[in-house]
């Protein structure tokens, strides 16, 4: 049996009651600490008339594209424009090989000359029969005959007129001509080269001014539109050129203005999104297509809105939330119904909220329902000064 050191238990146990004493006497005289209410800011709601806006991504496209091909097959012989240049509707841009076109001219001219004369000569054949036949002197079969030879000449000189004008028109078709007014750009087949009718690529041209801005919205963007119109709080872009405002890339402000001209009538299957546009005045010739910019399209008709800060706003797995100090200074989690941001920091408030309500806008992580306050008022940001009379203000 293993030998105890009976000096070493005693000093152990001594030890142990110490501490163990000591720790009682720690909890004995420990005061239990009583909870209280804690200091939250509270802020009331702002309401304001307000414009909403909504903000979209999307670029320019012009209103005509055209792509310029030749309607006859031939050499090229002359291009009239400079790459890059504006042009006017008509003005001539290519000139083909006219030669064997006037040819084709002249025999058609030829061949409708001598129809012609085929039929003054069975004209005057039947002119003469007309009396023989009156007085027997020739058969109803031999005038029968002449009729149909004066019938099958003006079947002629149709036939050569018609041949004629398509040859005129291929002959007119040797000057390839702008059918838009716009920017051209540079010919893609030199003097010189055999280009084919219908097939040969020459140059496109694209019209400037106005021009086209497009862009895409959700389905949840079409639904809130189309309940406003139906409720009369907005017409439909449909129905109503609502006003739009254009900001370019190198811009810090919207400065660029147009409206609405069209709203597709389905959503994309694959994406959900619906493809909106606007039509902008372009004089100066600064905006082109492919040009990328962000839009604000008019979204609301004006109306008292109730407006918060945008930082009081919380969320959780369901819903948005915000904290409210109630009459009795105790925390309470309302849900509410959030619209648009205004002001780039204040955000309005559809339902949930009136304008006597104290929203807490601190200490958050702290809040528990119930839980006693000590509400320290204070000011919203911003409401001391009226919102700015800009697009997203009244």
């Amino acid at each position: 049996m293993a030998r105890v050191d009976f000096k070493l238990l005693c000093k152990l146990l001594f030890v142990n009651g110490l501490v163990f004493g000591l720790g009682a006497c720690s909890e004995e005289q420990s005061p239990v600490r009583a909870s209280g209410p804690i200091s939250v800011d509270v802020q009331q709601p702002v309401v304001k008339e307000v414009t909403v806006w909504d903000e979209y991504i999307g670029r320019f496209e012009a209103i005509d594209r055209v792509e310029i091909r030749p309607r006859v097959s031939g050499y090229l012989d002359m291009v009239h424009f400079e790459d890059g240049a504006f042009v006017s509707v008509g003005e001539k841009l290519f000139t083909i090989d006219p030669r064997l076109f006037q040819a084709e001219v002249d025999r058609a001219n030829a061949v409708l000359e001598r129809a012609r004369t085929g039929l003054r000569l069975a004209e005057t054949e039947l002119a003469r029969a007309e009396p023989l036949l009156q007085s027997k002197a020739l058969s109803q079969g031999d005038y029968d005959q002449r009729l149909q030879t004066k019938q099958a000449a003006e079947a002629d000189v149709a036939a050569a007129q018609a041949a004629l004008r398509l040859a005129e028109l291929n002959l007119e078709f040797t000057e390839v001509r702008a059918p838009i007014a716009g920017r051209i750009s540079s010919d893609l087949v030199n003097k010189g080269n055999l280009v084919t009718a219908d097939q040969t690529l020459l140059t496109t041209i694209v019209s400037i001014d106005p021009i086209h801005f497009v862009f895409t919205g959700s389905e949840q963007d079409y639904l809130s539109y189309s309940r406003l119109a139906r409720s009369g709080q907005r017409p439909s872009s449909r129905e109503k050129a609502n006003p739009v405002l254009i900001k370019l890339e190198d811009q810090d402000e919207f400065l660029i203005s147009g409206v609405m001209n069209f709203v597709d009538n389905a959503l994309d299957e694959s994406t959900g999104t619906i493809q909106g546009r606007a039509i902008v005045e372009n004089d100066d010739g600064l905006l082109v297509p492919g040009m990328f910019g962000d839009l604000r399209l008019y979204g609301r008709d004006p109306f008292e809105a109730i407006l918060i800060p945008d930082t009081a706003v919380q969320f959780d797995q369901s819903r948005q939330f915000v904290w409210v100090a109630t009459s009795d200074d105790t925390a309470e989690m309302r849900p509410v119904t959030l619209g648009r941001l205004v002001e780039d920091s204040l955000r309005i408030v559809e339902d949930g909220l009136s304008a006597e309500d104290r929203v807490i806008v601190s200490r958050f992580l702290a809040l528990r329902p119930g839980m006693p306050l000590s509400p320290q008022s204070e000011a919203v940001a911003g409401a001391q000064r009226e919102i700015a009379d800009d697009p997203l203000g009244d």
